[in-house]
This record gives structure tokens, C-alpha cells and sequence, in this order.
């Protein structure tokens, strides 16, 4: 069972921030590679973000340059910080255990993100 808890979701004008986290309530610790991923109503779901071990980061054309990925393994927490929001970042929000993958094959709540015009 998933046992990870993602907040921050909120409803932002276009051009906002949000802060989205993410508890790992299943580890002791943080110690792999994890991944954002978002699906907007009526679409696939999508990468958005990465970040390794060792802090590598990778992030999909559409939010390089305005998300920035990030983890504290003390807290078992990675976050998203998303700067410049448009109306297409628009989506519920998930994170996964995996290197722009879902190691577990199953999905939390998420969150909703929601941009207005």
C-alpha cells in the first residue's frame, strides 16, 4: 500500500506560486529517487519533475525554468515549487518513489492544482 501524502494544492491566479509536498509515510527514510508526475482532466498522466539521491534534477519542457524540485530525507519530504503557474499547469499533482517512474504501480490522493486565467 502507498503510503505517500502529497499537499499544497490550492486554486492560484496564472502567473502565482504554489508549494507542493510530499510525505513518505512508508520508509524510515528518504534514501531514492522521486518523482513528480501531474494528469489534467481528460489526459494521460504526465512527468513534470525528478530528483535523485544525490539531488540530480530533471524536469519536463513545460516547467523548466519555473518548478523547482527539491527533498529533505530527514522529514522524508520531497517538494515542488512552482513559480509562474499557468492555466495549463492546471492538474492533480503525484509523487512516486522511482526515477521518473512509479516504482510502486499505484497512486496516492494527489493534489489539485488549479490556475485561473
Amino acid at each position: 500500500q502507498v503510503q505517500l501524502v502529497e499537499s499544497g494544492g490550492g486554486l492560484v491566479q496564472a502567473g502565482g506560486s504554489l508549494r507542493l509536498s510530499c510525505v513518505d509515510f512508508g520508509r524510515r527514510d528518504l534514501l531514492y529517487a522521486m518523482t513528480w508526475f501531474r494528469q489534467a482532466s481528460g489526459k494521460e498522466r504526465e512527468f513534470v519533475a525528478a530528483i535523485s539521491v544525490r539531488d540530480f534534477t530533471h524536469y519536463a519542457d513545460s516547467v523548466k525554468g519555473r518548478f523547482t524540485i527539491s527533498r529533505d530525507n530527514a522529514k522524508r519530504t520531497v517538494y515542488l515549487q512552482m513559480n509562474s503557474l499557468k492555466f495549463e499547469d492546471t492538474a492533480v499533482y503525484y509523487c512516486a518513489r522511482g526515477w521518473i517512474t512509479n516504482e510502486d504501480n499505484s497512486w496516492g490522493r494527489g493534489t489539485q492544482v488549479t490556475v485561473s486565467s
